[in-house]
């Protein structure tokens, strides 16, 4: 079957050509979308009166026909043809005849596929912006029923000073919510009309770009026809703030993996997010959390990818500019997959608060509030360090924590010590010294759990207000 443009040509193409150009194969997730815009083309090639009005109805029906085909798993698209746009037309002719072929009037294929991914992406950040929100809070819900269990903080990986296990989890409330505020400001960048650029300069045709903007809720129209068909900035910047998600995700991975440990203990993953050995009977291991983690270097691949791919492309189109859409397919799915089950898995795992606790009591986390308890008495803190350095040298030459330690004891490293000291050295007290904005204080971190619902509902209120694009 000869090709849509093949009037210029003389040859067939050659198969190997075809199926290293093809795109269908991957591109066929944009169908939808493709409909989509073509329903609003067609309507204003007939409004504008560029076709006649009972074409463009026709070919309202005839795509609508085709979309419901593709729903029900109907048509089998096509290599020869291509890509989804030459596979829809295909069908849109083989429906209604000839005036199908009017469809195409006013546009290109740089523009038409320019403005499919816009309406992809559109959706898509909606659905992970909510997904983020789902994940939140669950970290929200197990956040408020902790605000009294003690863990370790750490630097380095090794025991710093006390905080609470809420506190730990809003840090990565605070990380999802800057994730969450990247991509619904990248919205406004997303929701821009390329249509109506053509191929790279515009067309000859009197259409109305407004009215199909408005027929497809977008905000803006790019001002710039080749500009219109050549910038994929939007899709670069939903990798890198994909890449920041995934970053996050990871790090929280790699906590679960550690906590879930015997080692630590701090955690139980619930069954239906691990799984066990071949081999070993006795193990359960956090496979959900280790493959995010290594499903981040993924998207940073994808990331870099297309950052490759555009870096020395003159204006405007230009067939490397296919490899934007695998990528940016992959990442979507890949923090699909990785928020839903990050929410659940948060929602239903198991705090090990004894066991935390039993940690913070075995370690010299709470050496700085010792030196801070000197300073309150005059002495400087340089000094200070220095002497709580020697104490906790002592304690570790004698198999002693700070809080076995005798008054006497305290005093041969500094006469400034007195009864106070086991007070300040208890855990909680240690906690809710830190009684600073943002700080692990009780009654700072349930002020920040407040802050954070007061986020959610505004992040919920913003994704019911998109969702009729998504």
């Amino acid at each position: 079957m000869s090709k849509l443009w093949g009037g210029r040509f003389t040859k067939q193409t050659d198969r190997l050509v075809e199926e290293f150009t093809a795109s269908i194969t991957f591109d066929k997730e944009l169908a939808e979308e493709d409909i989509e815009g073509s329903l609003a083309h067609a309507a204003m090639l007939g409004r504008q009166g560029i076709i006649p009005a009972e074409d463009a109805e026709r070919i309202r029906e005839g795509l609508l026909k085709v979309r419901d085909k593709i729903r029900r798993g109907e048509i089998e698209f096509s290599i020869a043809d291509e890509d989804i746009h030459m596979n829809i037309e295909k069908h849109l002719i083989a429906e209604i005849g000839p005036v199908g072929g009017k469809l195409h009037t006013g546009r290109s294929r740089n523009d038409q596929v320019a403005t499919d991914m816009h309406l992809y992406l559109r959706r898509r950040v909606v659905e992970i912006v909510d997904l983020l929100h789902k994940l939140q809070t669950a970290l929200v819900e197990q956040a408020k029923a902790n605000t009294d269990t003690i863990m370790p903080g750490y630097t380095h990986l090794q025991r710093a000073q006390p905080i609470l296990f809420a506190h730990h989890l809003m840090a990565y409330v605070s990380m999802f919510g800057r994730d969450a505020e990247r991509l619904m400001d990248s919205y406004k960048r997303i929701n821009v009309l390329p249509l109506g650029a053509g191929a790279l300069a515009g067309t000859t045709f009197p259409i109305d770009r407004r009215f199909v903007a408005e027929q497809l809720g977008f905000d803006r129209i790019y001002e710039n026809s080749l500009d219109a068909v050549s910038d994929r900035d939007f899709i670069v910047e939903f990798l890198a703030n994909a890449s920041l998600i995934m970053m996050h995700l990871s790090r929280l991975s790699e906590e679960l993996i550690l906590w879930s440990s015997t080692e630590f203990g701090f955690i139980e993953l619930d069954d239906a997010f691990c799984t066990g050995s071949s081999i070993m009977p006795q193990k359960k291991n956090p496979d959900v959390p280790e493959l995010v983690r290594g499903k981040t270097g993924r998207v940073y691949g994808h990331l870099i990818g297309l950052l490759t791919v555009l870096k020395s492309l003159p204006l405007a189109y230009n067939k490397d500019m296919q490899e934007d859409k695998e990528g940016m397919f992959d990442t979507v799915r890949t923090l699909q997959g990785s928020l839903q089950l990050f929410a659940q898995m948060i929602a239903t795992m198991t705090v090990n608060r004894e066991r935390m606790r039993q940690a913070v009591n075995r370690d010299f986390s709470n050496a700085t509030d010792i030196a801070d308890f000197l300073v309150g008495k005059g002495m400087p803190f340089r000094q200070a360090h220095e002497v709580i350095g020697k104490t906790v040298l002592y304690c570790i030459q004698n198999g002693k924590f700070l809080l076995d330690l005798t008054l006497d004891e305290f005093r041969q490293f500094s006469p400034l010590f007195d009864e106070r000291i086991y007070e300040v050295l208890k855990p909680e007290s240690v906690v809710n010294a830190r009684d600073v904005y943002g700080g692990t204080a009780k009654n700072q971190v349930l002020a920040a759990i407040g802050r954070a619902e007061e986020e959610l509902a505004r992040i919920a209120d913003w994704v019911a207000a998109h969702r009729e694009h998504a």
